[in-house]
């Protein structure tokens, strides 16, 4: 699994800046009013080969609790932000303490850094766990650079330099940070086909895991996030081994409630990275969200296979034409994965529940699957033939041939005489010409272009 960097410290030092700047996505809004942050964003960075997430967090504000009102408008989170900041200090693999190289050290930097130290757990080696690592954010000039020394009062080793405007320092930054990571071990050899169950707290998830596994593992209650933990249960399906990996509720952003579920959320998240098939739960009684949309959009973004099952069907006030009018609906709303097989069941009363595995045991074998470079070559001539790509500049795209270079999930490679003109669109209709011949139900496909001499 990929190491968690959670990145804290009071508001207004720069924290969602340094997130952009790692991340290489401006994804946090940054605004120079404290608390605009009112949530841990999350992303992927890489640097010297080593992948990681990365947790931007509210800004720690030990001088105000939940409840103080302050003269910015955002006030009332402030404690709310505190304690995700230290959810994300108790989970994280390492930890960016960012501090105002401008201000200099603030009685709140030292109440934070207290918070810091209290917070980790001292290893068996006499280190401590987390590392944390001082950054001196917006040092950009050489005067504000030779004040980073100050920072050693926070009692927290040696301070980083760095401006997340510009951009400097912060290789070095991450070059003590990725050699701070635990070890890259072998993953122990697990053959079973792992199934993620995700979804919005109280859509099911734990009942129906129940309902598969046939006995009472997972405690079932109507309070939205009692399961905290991505849990797993191994059982046998058909002779095939399966690990179920059930997975706490993910909610919308703002919606989020301080504490233990915060970091849940990032831990369903791992879940999914980590699954071959994910079972995305939509409530039926409350119908398909944007946050629904948002976790397959999240599948999607991992080439994960997914199955969505609609559950508490049973509480449906129905007529014949219901079941299509769902269909419809999430059809629409989840346009993007229009390739993904749809059941309706009640993990409450078992109908159809019984469906679920073998269709997901079913999406799994689509994701395993190989086609000969005959076949491949075979439906993107006849595509081709059928809808010339559009020409640009006066410069017609050519597909020599093409060959699926692996599975898991399937990636086809096509060789044409410019990548630069192939058109994201057109790679859309070689995907349904492909998915029209030989299927991949609920299987993500993921089509490479590399350029070559006729």
């Amino acid at each position: 699994m990929k190491p968690i960097v959670a990145l804290v410290g009071r508001p207004n030092v720069g924290k969602s800046t340094l997130f952009n700047r790692l991340v290489g996505e401006r994804l946090a809004i940054v605004d120079e009013t404290p608390g605009t942050t009112r949530d841990r964003l999350f992303g992927e960075a890489e640097w010297n080969g080593r992948a990681f997430h990365i947790v931007d967090t509210g800004g720690i504000d030990p001088t105000h609790g939940g409840r103080t009102p302050l003269s910015i408008g955002s006030a009332d989170f402030i404690g709310e932000i505190k304690q995700q900041a230290k959810v994300a200090i108790d989970e994280a693999d390492v930890v960016l303490f960012v501090n105002d190289g401008e201000t200099g050290v603030t009685a709140a930097d030292l109440e934070v850094a207290d918070i810091l130290r209290r917070s980790q757990k001292k290893l068996p080696d006499g280190t401590f766990w987390p590392p944390i690592f001082v950054v001196a954010n917006k040092t950009e000039s050489k005067e504000r650079r030779d004040m980073a020394p100050q920072f050693y009062e926070l009692g927290l080793g040696d301070p980083y330099p760095v401006s997340a405007v510009h951009g400097t320092g912060t290789g070095d930054l991450l070059d003590a940070l990725v050699a701070s990571f635990p070890e890259q071990t072998e993953a122990e050899e697990d053959d079973s086909i792992k199934i993620a169950i995700v979804g919005k707290p109280n859509a099911g998830k734990s009942s129906l895991l129940n309902k598969l596994v046939g006995e009472e593992r997972a405690i079932v209650s109507p309070i939205p996030g009692t399961t905290r933990d991505a849990t797993d249960t191994k059982i046998e399906f058909n002779g095939l081994p399966v690990t179920l990996i059930d997975t706490a509720g993910i909610r919308k952003r703002g919606k989020i409630e301080h504490g233990v579920e915060q970091y849940s959320v990032l831990r369903s998240f791992k879940a999914i990275e980590r699954a071959d098939v994910a079972l995305l739960l939509i409530d039926a009684t409350t119908g398909i969200t944007a946050q629904d949309a948002h976790i397959a959009g999240f599948i999607l973004d991992e080439w994960k296979s997914c199955v969505v099952i609609v559950n508490k069907w049973d509480a449906i006030e129905k007529d014949s034409s219901s079941m299509e009018e769902y269909t419809r609906k999430i059809r629409s709303d989840l346009n993007f994965m229009d390739y993904v097989p749809l059941l309706f069941i009640s993990a409450k009363t078992g109908q159809r529940v019984d469906q679920v595995l073998p269709m997901a045991l079913r999406v799994q074998e689509e994701r395993l699957a190989r086609l000969t470079t005959s076949k491949i070559n075979a439906v993107i001539h006849n595509a081709q033939d059928a809808h010339p790509h559009p020409s640009h500049a006066g410069r017609q795209l050519k597909m020599f041939y093409g060959t699926q270079v692996r599975s898991d999930p399937p990636t086809f490679m096509i060789y044409v005489n410019d990548p630069k003109l192939m058109h994201f669109t057109y790679l859309r209709y070689l995907e349904n010409q492909i998915r029209a011949e030989y299927g991949f139900l609920g299987t993500p496909i993921r089509i490479v272009t590399k350029g070559r001499r006729e």
